[in-house]
């Protein structure tokens, strides 16, 4: 972290001088007094300067790739991060030849991933982030498998004409569940249970 020790005759011209030093705005910054200072008599005799410590503010996202960085290293070495921020989504997407091993069976360990990342960052950030972990376009693949999923188990309700559950998921993946269902006029959806365990439940409409 970029900081520096700065003096002056006052608080804000001790901040002022840190500021130059560290080619920054205010807004960028954590100040820390460290003592304000004395004017003295007349203002000469007596007079003590006063001294800050000036730091960087650490940017949220780039502590939260970090934070991945460190997670995904514990699989394989050459896994990499890339980070897409767009409407406050922050997408970080991870390619290695070992991305097998982060994503797991169903993307179990990849929505594990995912959950420890958002927690991270919006315990650093004053702003709410919604965070997507992706391996090599897997979230879209898997979309499309469970769009598929859907729509043959509302069928299968239709056909038995008794309720058909889904196994748990997490709440983005239950949403794409309801959203292909939503227009069916012969089925209806509702998540039941409790995280990390809640599921969605495929009803037939007696008609």
């Amino acid at each position: 972290m970029k900081q520096v020790t700065a003096s002056g005759q006052t608080v804000d011209d001790a901040v002022q001088s840190a500021l130059e030093q560290l080619n920054a705005r205010k807004d960028q910054v954590k100040v820390e007094i460290i003592d304000e200072g004395k004017k003295g008599m007349f203002g000469i005799f007596g007079a003590k300067r006063a001294i800050v410590k000036v730091s960087i503010k650490q940017d949220p996202i780039d502590l939260a790739k970090k934070y991945l960085e460190d997670i995904t290293r514990s699989f394989a070495d050459d896994i990499n991060v890339d980070v897409v921020n767009k409407d406050e989504q922050v997408t970080f997407n991870l390619s290695g030849e070992k991305i097998a091993m982060v994503i797991g069976k169903r993307g179990q360990t990849l929505n594990a991933i995912q959950h420890l990342v958002q927690v991270m960052l919006n315990r650093q950030s004053s702003d709410f982030y919604r965070v997507i972990v992706d391996a090599e376009g897997y979230r879209a693949r898997r979309e499309e498998t469970l769009q598929q999923l859907a729509t043959r188990l509302a069928d299968k309700a239709i056909k038995i004409r008794r309720n058909v559950t889904l196994e748990p998921m997490p709440s983005y993946e239950r949403k794409i569940i309801h959203s292909i269902l939503q227009d069916n006029p012969k089925v209806e959806t509702h998540s039941d249970g409790t995280d990390p365990n809640r599921f969605v439940v495929i009803k037939p409409v007696n008609k």
